[in-house]
């Protein structure tokens, strides 16, 4: 049983210096002074967000991009609270909100309300392709109702485009989060998320992506076909999609490593709530093609279980606490470089040990709960 645990420890240490050495390895995109030229159809899926679609389109209406180069697509799903009014009434537009309807010549650019066509398991692929099918530029980015958009967004996506001719960008995501342990534990788990994002492209072993902050050629995904062979999977309108361009050319699939391109996002606000964002995230592991990813997947849960094995079965105060204390230091090779990034310093470091403790009985509970359970989200209840 030692031998195991050191090995697995091992290989986990191995994993983590090798992701680090990725993020140090991608450089900070430094953008160009180049006249804007790519046409962009930005898709934004929402369901009840009236809470947060007012801080999105306030972030619209700031963006710094020619508006004949841009659309907004909001696709409806189903939505039963006040969120289709309010994106009319944030619209300086006066006209009558009703669905399909486009409003032309508004201070945010061309936006477009359509309801969602739902033809699969996954309500939100059905709203991007649906989106897809009405967009009329030649460059899809996906962004969420809970985000808000950077001033530079799109000028930064168009000059990494107009330099190095990608079919994909990937681009980071960053959390505002509050002094909670709630709040500051998903920003720590988050941001783990990121720097193992940036640390695959590094190591030239992409294999993580955000929809929250994703691009791509319309013809391309047109060609792949979509979502086509993984819509009944409700979740993974990103990293399904992200497999698909990285198996037809890995080359033209990048990261646009810049806080020009930092879409902002927010933590859920309950612990229901994120064991069932986690879940839905979890559940989709499994369906991934690439056996490497499948493996990423179990070392890491073979850490934490390790970790809370130890607890439980070992007498050696030694052999309890090496597992954590290893796995702390370990992590701390990837965290130092993602909270210097995303600049979370002040926070991260204070709140960094006690949700390393805390994580191995999170995750691993996460696990159980997706392998075993469905989940809710949105209102709905969806199985792996």
């Amino acid at each position: 049983m030692i031998w195991f645990i050191t090995f697995i420890l091992i290989t986990y240490a191995i994993l983590i210096i090798a992701l680090a050495f990725g993020f140090t390895k991608v450089d900070e995109y430094k953008p160009k002074n180049l006249k804007s030229k790519t046409s962009f159809s930005v898709v934004i899926p929402f369901r009840n967000e009236a809470k947060n679609l007012p801080n999105l389109l306030k972030s619209i209406s700031l963006l710094n991009y020619p508006k004949q180069l841009v659309e907004f697509i909001f696709v409806d799903d189903a939505s039963s609270d006040d969120s289709v009014e309010i994106i009319s009434n944030n619209i300086s537009c006066q006209v009558e909100c009703s669905r399909n309807l486009k409003l032309p010549d508004c201070d945010q650019g061309n936006i477009l309300l359509i309801n969602n066509v739902r033809s699969s398991n996954s309500p939100k692929k059905d709203a991007i392709t649906t989106a897809i099918s009405v967009s009329k530029n030649s460059w899809i980015v996906t962004t969420d109702a809970d985000c808000m958009l950077p001033e530079n967004w799109l000028k930064t996506f168009d000059n990494l485009i107009q330099t190095n001719h990608p079919k994909m960008v990937v681009a980071p995501v960053n959390y505002v989060a509050k002094s909670s342990f709630l709040e500051q534990f998903q920003l720590l788990d988050f941001m783990s998320l990121q720097g193992t994002t940036i640390g695959g492209f590094g190591i030239n072993f992409p294999f993580m992506c955000n929809g929250a902050n994703l691009g791509y050629k319309k013809e391309d995904f047109l060609k792949l076909n979509g979502f086509e062979g993984n819509n009944t999977i409700a979740s993974g309108d990103d990293v399904f999609l992200f497999e698909k361009f990285l198996e037809s050319d890995k080359k033209s699939v990048q990261f646009l490593k810049s806080e020009n391109a930092m879409v902002i996002t927010f933590p859920v606000k309950t612990w229901k709530d994120l064991i069932n964002q986690r879940i839905r995230w979890a559940s989709k592991t499994s369906r991934f093609k690439n056996y490497k990813i499948k493996l990423i997947g179990l070392l890491v849960f073979l850490v934490n279980l390790i970790i809370l094995f130890s607890l439980f079965y070992f007498d050696n105060l030694i052999f309890i606490f090496l597992p954590i204390t290893a796995k702390i230091i370990i992590d701390l090779c990837l965290f130092l470089p993602t909270i210097k990034f995303y600049q979370h310093k002040k926070t991260g470091y204070k709140w960094y040990l006690f949700c390393s403790i805390f994580y191995p009985f999170f995750s691993v509970f996460v696990v159980f709960k997706a392998v075993f359970f469905k989940y809710n989200w949105k209102g709905r209840k969806f199985k792996k």
